[in-house]
């Protein structure tokens, strides 16, 4: 399963991003038209574990977002079993590889139960990484139920993709060659095509120049070659660019036609476009050898392979792209001069980069809008691909039945001959949402099986109803418009209006009514309610925080596991004071303690025997840095203090940082500071080391600190003064 693409991105829906290994088994299988998924990763991905409505499974929404209802939970509930669950009890060997966006976010550290990690969840084996997305080169990766460093560095031909792909065929060889006759279940999720969009070189290369002309016309170039590939219907128009009214969405979301851009917009848009395909193209190349091992093991035409993607195409890179997508999770507009200057390093360790929304459009061809959209097919119709020579005889073929996410488990169950228990592990369970597709795999003309099925994310709702669908003219959070009784809901009849371009709901008022009344009676069923669209800050003011100690500190030792942000003392925002007890020596060097990367965060560290702090806001240059010379030998204490003074109209928070060491401040300047998201996974708080990619450009990663030792660090985020916290450390030192 692929994040983040489009249903006109790849070739074997007349995309101009080639997928060899996907075009292969769509030659030996059969491809779905109308195969729809939540229109986000979390919730789409939570179907998939289970077979029941995003809603009831708690991801209303990913699981940074959850907001404690039961809808929006992020826990999966014990009578929603997985299928990893269902079929190791039947006898089956369980892995999941790559992404991982279903832990709770209070669950991601390690003082947390592992029950809802992959390995509580029915799974034998994991390899991957946990949350929305991970840095390509520097990913923060776990094996099992703990945190490991990567295999090997970029320089030396380190990527995700290919590091997923060994580990896939190494799982299958391990179970293999001990058991041989016993079966295997793997869900693969690679970290394509979500952002960071990273690609090697000569796979950019491939596509210099391929997008030139632009989004637009992709549009018009994409429609007219899944016409003929019969993947939409002759006839099937192409809906508007910015087909909603400004007032019903957000302004982050709109396009800027093609037309308007100047020539180095277009170069730096047409840009980012070849990155995408590249990152696209290159995992698609490394899934090949997983299929390549199948083959050569002789397991391939036995194998059922699924081929999919779990929303439309992202919009979050705003209407200029982005060359940091931690942007949008701070809610800080982006900046076309920053854009343009890195143009040439798109796709590199230096960016962590997002093409515009006009992409998104165009790889959603010909729906409207995008990934979050639930209501329109441009945020819920996916690529899906079925391969399994043994037991599907038609090859080559497309299938038209109307489907969703839902129905994946019920499929794989009924094709390995397992039935969906009553009770599982002694709690009775809820009957699966979705219906197997089995039935369409041989016969092209078989009616569709499903019935209907409601759509809602983040306040866009939708309902479809044997081939009718309603759709609520309201935009997804962050629109903060609310009022969702005053919403106008449009209608189609997707059976002759596969696109959604033509609004019936003046002709057909009864059939709006009827429909919104089913949306209304499903939502009900199935933990929808209430909505949420609220704005970036406004959610996070919601979602899970550790709740702090009575008196505001934490304390970190080195040698020990990164913390996750979710659990991590507060830095984001406000004020704070990081104060570190340390041994240092003439020799002393590295990072004492750090969050985040070069894409925003901060690090305190010691290198050519000055003390240095930066903080590095979102990437943007110059870092911000307080510096002084080390201290002689012995035991100090080092650290700085931030001092909130205001919030800025572009979420920055301004305020005061000040370096110390032995409780004198050694400098002082204006800072500003993030208030949304270091990172939105990985990445942690770290004592000693700087995990993944470097905070700071003045050194590399593996920066650990040495020629000393830390003996703690203690933040603090409540009213103490700094000085009250450093004689209170000084009493400690002494007594230690």
């Amino acid at each position: 399963m692929y994040d983040d693409t489009g249903f006109a991105a790849w070739s074997p829906y007349g995309g101009r991003i080639n997928m060899p290994t996907m075009d292969e088994l769509a030659k030996n299988g059969v491809t779905y038209t109308q195969w729809h998924t939540t229109s986000v990763c979390s919730p789409t991905r939570s179907t998939l574990l289970t077979g029941r409505n995003h809603h009831q499974n708690g991801f209303g929404s990913i699981s940074e977002s959850a907001v404690g209802f039961p809808g929006y939970s992020g826990h999966i509930p014990k009578e929603n079993a997985t299928l990893a669950t269902v079929l190791r009890q039947a006898g089956w060997s369980t892995f999941w590889i790559g992404k991982n966006h279903n832990v709770p976010v209070d669950a991601l550290d390690m003082a947390s139960s592992k029950e809802r990690w992959p390995l509580g969840l029915g799974f034998d084996r994991f390899y991957g990484f946990i949350g929305g997305e991970t840095n390509q080169w520097y990913p923060s990766l776990i094996e099992d139920n703990h945190f490991i460093e990567q295999p090997e560095q970029p320089e030396n031909g380190y990527h995700l993709s290919k590091d997923l792909a060994d580990k896939a065929i190494a799982y299958i060889q391990d179970s293999k060659q001990s058991k041989p006759e016993k079966p295997w279940f793997m869900w693969y999720n690679p970290g394509a095509n979500h952002a960071p969009h990273h690609a090697p070189a000569d796979y950019i290369a491939k596509y210099k120049g391929k997008f030139d002309d632009g989004y637009e016309a992709y549009r018009d170039w994409v429609l007219k070659r899944m016409t003929d590939k019969g993947i939409v219907p002759k006839g099937t128009k192409l809906t508007p660019l910015n087909p909603m009214p400004p007032e019903t969405f957000s302004k982050d979301d709109a396009v800027r036609p093609w037309n308007t851009l100047s020539p180095e917009e277009k170069k730096l848009f047409s840009r980012m476009a070849e990155v995408y395909a590249a990152f696209s193209e290159y995992t698609d190349a490394e899934v090949g050898r997983v299929i390549k091992y199948l083959k050569d093991s002789g397991q391939f035409d036995n194998t059922l392979i699924m081929y999919c993607a779990d929303n439309g195409a992202s919009g979050e890179g705003s209407p200029n792209g982005s060359v940091n997508e931690n942007n949008f999770f701070n809610a800080y507009p982006d900046d076309l001069n920053v854009n343009l200057k890195m143009i040439d390093k798109l796709g590199s360790q230096d960016t962590y980069n997002h093409y515009p929304t006009g992409w998104a459009v165009a790889f959603s061809t010909p729906f409207k809008m995008f990934k979050r959209y639930s209501g329109y097919s441009g945020g819920t119709a996916d690529p899906l691909v079925i391969c399994w020579p043994k037991g599907i005889k038609a090859k080559g073929e497309i299938r038209d039945q109307y489907h969703h996410c839902t129905d994946i488990v019920p499929t794989i169950l009924e094709v390995c001959g397992v039935a969906m228990p009553e009770v599982v592990d002694g709690v009775k369970q809820t009957p699966l949402a979705g219906v197997s597709m089995k039935y369409s795999f041989d016969n092209v003309k078989a009616p569709t099986a499903k019935k209907v099925q409601y759509y809602e994310m983040i306040g866009t709702r939708g309902i479809w109803n044997n081939g009718w669908k309603a759709v609520a003219l309201h935009g997804p959070a962050p629109v903060d418009i609310g009022n969702f009784d005053k919403d106008k809901w449009q209608l189609y009849n997707t059976d002759i209006d596969r696109s959604e371009s033509d609004d019936v709901s003046g002709k057909y008022p009864e059939k709006v009514k009827e429909l919104q009344k089913v949306w209304l009676e499903e939502a009900k069923k199935n933990n929808v309610l209430p909505l949420n669209d609220l704005s970036i800050p406004a959610f996070h003011g919601l979602q899970y925080h550790k709740e702090n100690p009575a008196d505001g500190r934490f304390i970190y030792y080195p040698g020990t596991t990164e913390v996750p942000e979710a659990s991590a003392a507060p830095t984001l925002g406000r004020s704070f004071k990081i104060l570190a007890e340390v041994n240092l020596s003439k020799n002393t060097k590295g990072v004492i303690v750090s969050q985040g990367s070069r894409f925003g965060g901060y690090s305190l560290f010691a290198k050519d025997g000055r003390l240095v702090y930066v903080y590095n806001f979102l990437g943007n240059e110059p870092e911000q840095v307080l510096t002084s010379s080390l201290p002689s030998s012995g035991l100090h204490t080092v650290g700085v203090e931030f001092v909130k003074e205001k919030m800025t109209d572009k979420n920055e928070t301004l305020g005061t940082m000040k370096l110390y060491i032995d409780g004198k401040m050694v400098q002082q300047k204006p800072f500003r500071t993030q208030s949304g998201r270091y990172s939105l996974s990985g990445e942690g708080l770290c004592v000693g080391r700087d995990s993944g990619d470097p905070v700071s450009r003045q050194y590399k990663s593996k920066f650990d600190f040495s020629g000393g030792s830390i003996i703690k660090v203690i933040y603090d985020v409540g009213n103490d003064s700094y000085q009250n916290l450093e004689n209170e450390f000084k009493v400690k030192m002494a007594r230690e």
